[in-house]
């Protein structure tokens, strides 16, 4: 079975930093994507950023310039700078296997608000 692990939220003021940490443990094979996703009250969830175990990401627009996600192995981070209060949520970090097996793992979540 496959657990992901976060850490790193907190409260931040506006402009303020954090950075988010997710390891994955368990059966893990090499097809995979790692990525996270927020969620905001009241909104549904959406993708942050993603990465391939290649190394290629991708960004949503709102975070483009602001957030970098990086990987070494199956640990993933987030790193997310000049944040705005509409960036406050819960963060979730996802994993996605494609081969030999497809499989979608969630963690648990981690809060980040942003507040003065």
């Amino acid at each position: 079975q496959v657990q992901l692990v976060e850490s790193g939220g907190g409260l931040v003021q506006p402009g303020g930093s954090l950075r988010l940490s997710c390891a994955a443990s368990g059966n893990i094979f090499n097809s995979n994507v790692m990525g996270w996703y927020y969620e905001a009250p009241g909104k549904q969830r959406e993708l942050v950023a993603g990465i391939t175990s290649g190394g290629t990401s991708n960004y949503a627009d709102s975070v483009k310039g602001r957030f970098a996600i990086s990987r070494d192995k199956n640990t993933v981070y987030l790193q997310m700078n000049s944040l705005k209060s509409e960036d406050t949520g819960v963060y979730y970090c996802n994993l996605k296997t494609f081969w030999p097996r497809k499989g979608d793992y969630w963690g648990q979540g981690t809060q980040v608000t942003v507040s003065s």
